[in-house]
């Protein structure tokens, strides 16, 4: 049996209840890395563990892979991947574009997902079949929008910072050619694609519960994600998103050259 809606949404709202009282209140930070900045809040371990709590009533049998309390069960059928807050610098900063991400995945492949940013109201879900916006422009179905000519898209991406080497170059080919390219909205600038505001989100590094939860949303809404290889993108890496399936090709071309 597969979750339902209103199950998403009361581990939407459980998340909400840490997050949003925390957020902009100038609490502690911690760094999970010693050679880099990772940080993680009290937010981010309290909603992932109120959100494996729910989890771990209704579907036992289920596995988990989360960010801040590790994996159990990655070989089951069904596996949900959380990111309790998805761009906790962004959190940190007082930034509204973090988002709470919840993803189930069956045999390895993303079928349903969630992105829920509490401070603005924002809720999408993706059911299996079809992206639906609940928030402040009421409830609706979401569609990406065309755009077949790079020149003509809006590219996001969290920061140019996160790119060096070689990834770094092949990016930097995109970003020559696109019609505006936006930094730092982390999950939401997916949540915007999904809903046909921009065109193009590329980005290097990705862990699982960066992304698991946002394939369903672009996938379901029209739009393709892979890897830069054009495989499989729930195991993160390298991760292009794209609204119209033929600047998704224009542009794996480009990144592959």
């Amino acid at each position: 049996m597969l979750p339902d809606r209103d199950f998403f949404d009361r581990l939407a709202d459980a998340a909400r209840a840490e997050t949003l009282p925390r957020f902009r209140t100038g609490i502690s930070v911690a760094n999970k890395e010693a050679a880099s900045f990772d940080p993680v809040t009290e937010g981010d371990r309290a909603a992932e563990a109120a959100i494996r709590a729910l989890i771990g009533q209704a579907f036992p049998e289920h596995g988990i892979l989360g960010e801040e309390y590790g994996s159990v069960g990655l070989d089951r059928e069904h596996v949900w991947v959380i990111d309790p807050i998805d761009g906790t610098r962004a959190f940190i900063s007082g930034l509204p574009v973090w988002g709470t991400l919840i993803g189930l995945y069956r045999n390895g492949e993303a079928i349903m997902g969630l992105m829920d940013q509490p401070f603005t109201g924002e809720r999408y879900f993706a059911d299996g079949h079809r992206t639906i916006y609940r928030g402040p422009e009421g409830e609706k179905t979401l569609a990406t929008r065309a755009c077949d000519a790079l020149s003509e898209a809006i590219m996001f991406t969290t920061s140019p910072h996160l790119f060096s080497g070689d990834i770094k170059r092949r990016f930097d080919n995109v970003e020559s050619r696109v019609r505006l390219s936006r930094y730092g909205c982390d999950c939401y600038a997916f949540a915007l694609l999904a809903g046909g505001h921009i065109d193009l989100v590329i980005e290097a590094g990705l862990k699982p519960y960066d992304v698991g939860g946002l394939i369903p949303l672009i996938e379901q809404a029209g739009g393709v994600i892979t890897n830069w290889a054009g495989g499989p993108a729930e195991m993160g890496g390298e991760v292009i998103a794209a609204g119209d399936p033929a600047l998704h090709a224009q542009v794996l071309e480009i990144l592959n050259a």
